[in-house]
């Protein structure tokens, strides 16, 4: 009597990712049982043994043999005579067993066990990729780029598994092409319509964390820990390692020889400035070593409302602010401490503060200058009209008005 192998008279499963093949043998089984209680009633009486090895599975229906005429239920029992025709040696009492065929369930239930193993299959392998990348959240992942919109870029992984990559969670100087390499996070998994969806991201501070275990040894033996990093993604980082060990040098060891690890990082980030302090308890010198690669001549420190007041020679106070206010920016995040930065006047420099035209400018403009550190007349004379409007928010007319107010101080 012939067995069925149901590896080969359903195709489609041959190849199946994610599912190991006792699970995979298990819905199988489940699948025929449900043929079963549709055909015969009930699947009580019924084996279904499943070889996970090759994928053969045999069903033994087994009756009882009844007197003639005491039959009540066909499919838990069988009459004598129809016994005595299948196996002449059966007596009243005795268990009928029989093979069940794959072909004796008609060709209709086959192809609607084959539709419910797909729904199951498909089920299971979504199930199997939401678990196996809930857990992997916060870890680097590469895939390659396979489809590229403008909202997202849909990524591969090895697997053949689908990620998403939104432009939001993308350097700004990310470009990406079908077939190239991505390397990521992954940021958050959810189950949406049944359909898992992985978020991989770029930008989180997480990923720049990912980064420095991969290239820094002592990092990832827990010898150097990374208290803080906070990014502007594409722009600039600050991150902050502290170590136990005091013959090891945290910031040397993550910058490399010569730069040699940090350098293969900003790489991947399109290089992005990435500025590695060492941490400490002692807040003024923690907001120092944040606002580098600014030198900073004293620090007013105000604990209850978080704010620090630095003061700085005017050649530093640009330092300080960094391009586009990227730096004391991140110093802020980094430190939880609101800074301004003050220019301090030099003591042979005759300077007006920039209080004093309050009387001819308005506060608000005032204060646009001083949020960007300028907050002498002087410090404001020495940019340009458009240098002024690049950090500040005011209109060229606005800004033409100031200069004219405050170069009319000094002539």
């Amino acid at each position: 009597m012939s067995n069925i192998n149901l590896i080969d008279s359903f195709q489609e499963f041959k190849d199946f990712k994610n599912i190991d093949r006792p699970t995979m043998m298990s819905v199988l089984e489940d699948v025929f049982r449900s043929m079963i209680r549709k055909k015969y009633g009930n699947d009580e009486n019924c084996d279904v043994i499943v070889n996970t090895d090759n994928g053969d599975l045999e069903i033994w229906r087994t009756r009882v043999v009844m007197e003639d005429g005491f039959s009540e239920d066909d499919d838990l029992e069988i009459e004598l005579a129809d016994a005595k025709k299948l196996d002449p040696d059966l007596e009243v009492g005795d268990d009928y067993v029989e093979l069940i065929t794959l072909e004796s369930f008609g060709r209709r239930a086959i192809l609607a066990a084959r539709q419910t193993l797909v729904s199951k299959i498909l089920e299971l392998e979504k199930d199997e990729i939401f678990k196996k990348y809930k857990d992997r959240v916060g870890e680097i992942v590469t895939g390659e780029v396979y489809q590229v919109w403008k909202k997202e870029t849909l990524v591969l992984d090895d697997e053949g598994n689908e990620l998403l990559l939104p432009k939001t969670e993308q350097i700004p100087a990310d470009y990406f092409k079908k077939g190239d390499s991505v390397k990521a996070i992954v940021h958050k998994v959810d189950m949406l319509n049944a359909n898992p969806k992985i978020i991989i991201s770029r930008t989180a501070p997480e990923f720049l964390q990912r980064l420095f275990e991969l290239e820094v040894p002592e990092i990832f033996d827990g010898l150097i820990t990374i208290k803080k990093i906070v990014r502007e993604p594409g722009e600039r980082a600050k991150v902050a390692v502290e170590s136990y060990d005091d013959r090891i040098d945290p910031v040397g060891a993550c910058v490399g020889m010569k730069g040699s690890r940090i350098h293969g990082i900003v790489r991947e980030l399109k290089n992005e400035n990435i500025d590695v302090i060492n941490y400490t308890n002692n807040i003024q010198l923690y907001i120092q070593r944040a606002l580098s690669p600014a030198k900073i001549t004293s620090i007013k420190l105000d604990d209850e409302k978080k704010t620090a007041a630095v003061y700085l020679k005017p050649d530093q106070v640009s330092l300080a602010i960094g391009r586009g206010g990227h730096n004391i920016k991140l110093a802020g995040k980094l430190t939880g401490y609101e800074i301004d930065v003050y220019r301090e006047a030099d003591e042979h420099d005759e300077d007006v503060d920039i209080e004093e035209f309050s009387d001819e400018i308005d506060s608000w403009i005032l204060d646009e200058f001083k949020r960007i550190g300028l907050d002498t007349a002087k410090s404001v004379l020495a940019l340009s009209v458009g240098e002024l409007m690049k950090r500040t928010d005011l209109e060229e007319e606005t800004v033409k008005e100031v200069l004219s107010v405050l170069q009319a101080e000094f002539e």
